[in-house]
C-alpha cells in the first residue's frame, strides 16, 4: 500500500479533503494510507512555536530546521536526515520542480512512499531543503498563504492513478495529458440535452457509429500545453 505523510501547520485543512472521492474510498479499500501530521505537535520550543526572525533581517517568519527534524523523527523512527533515504520527501514550494501529468504518474508508480512538507510564513529553512529533503514541487508560478492546497494536488493527482482507486481504469486511460491523446488535452464531452440555446451536441456523437465517434474525439483533442 502506498503511504503519504503530510507534515503541515493546518492540519484541519486536510479534513473535508480526505473525506471526498477518490480519497476517502481509496483509503478505506486500502489502495493508499494517508496520514496528515501536525508540526506544532512536534516542537521541543515553548508555547508550541515552530518559527523565528531570518537570519539577515526581512519581513515575516521562518520556519525552524529542527522542528521540521523533529516532527520527521516522531514519526518515523529515525534520524530526520536519513528519512530521504527510505522515502521521497518534497517540500511544496514556488520555486521547486514543476508538478505535471508525467511526474504524478511516476509518483504513482514508484514502490517508495511519499513525505510531503507544506510551509507557511516565509517558507523553511533553507537547511530543510538541503539537509532533510529530496527535492522542492511547485504547482505554479504563482503565491500563496501556503502550501496546503498544493499539497492537495499533488496528493490527489497522483492517487488517482493507483489501480483500482477509481473503479474503472479506464478513467484514466484516455483523459487530459495521457499517452492515448498523446499528451494533449481531452476532447469536449457532451450528455443531456441535445440541445440548449441553440447550442447542440455534434452529430458524430449521436450516430452510435464507434469509429465515426473515435475519429471526431481525435480531431478535437487539443494539443499539448
Amino acid at each position: 500500500m502506498k503511504r503519504i505523510d503530510v507534515f503541515t501547520l493546518v492540519p484541519d485543512a486536510f479534513v473535508w479533503f480526505l473525506s471526498q472521492h477518490p480519497l476517502a474510498d481509496a483509503r478505506a479499500a486500502g489502495c493508499v494510507d494517508v496520514r496528515v501530521h501536525n508540526l506544532r505537535d512536534h516542537t521541543r520550543l515553548s508555547h508550541r512555536e515552530v518559527d523565528d526572525t531570518p537570519y539577515g533581517g526581512g519581513p515575516g517568519m521562518v520556519i525552524r530546521v529542527d522542528v521540521v527534524a523533529w516532527a520527521f523523527e516522531d514519526v518515523f523512527e529515525v534520524a530526520a536526515e536519513r528519512v530521504r533515504e527510505q522515502r521521497e520527501v518534497l517540500i511544496l514550494a514556488p520555486s521547486g520542480r514543476p508538478f505535471d501529468q508525467p511526474l504524478a504518474l511516476a509518483l504513482a508508480a514508484s514502490e517508495t512512499d511519499l513525505v510531503l512538507v507544506a510551509g507557511r510564513f516565509e517558507g523553511f529553512d533553507a537547511r530543510v531543503a538541503d539537509v532533510l529533503a529530496s527535492g522542492q514541487l511547485s504547482v505554479g508560478s504563482f503565491v500563496m498563504a501556503g502550501g496546503e492546497l498544493a499539497a492537495m494536488a499533488v496528493v490527489e493527482a497522483l492517487v488517482r492513478q493507483i489501480p483500482g482507486v477509481l473503479g474503472n481504469d479506464e478513467s484514466v486511460r484516455e483523459e487530459s495529458f495521457s499517452d492515448a491523446l498523446a499528451g494533449g488535452g481531452e476532447y469536449p464531452q457532451y450528455t443531456r440535452p441535445r440541445e440548449f440555446l441553440g447550442a447542440e451536441v455534434p452529430t458524430p456523437l449521436l450516430s452510435g457509429n464507434h469509429a465515426l465517434i473515435a475519429e471526431w474525439r481525435r480531431e478535437h483533442t487539443r494539443g499539448p500545453l
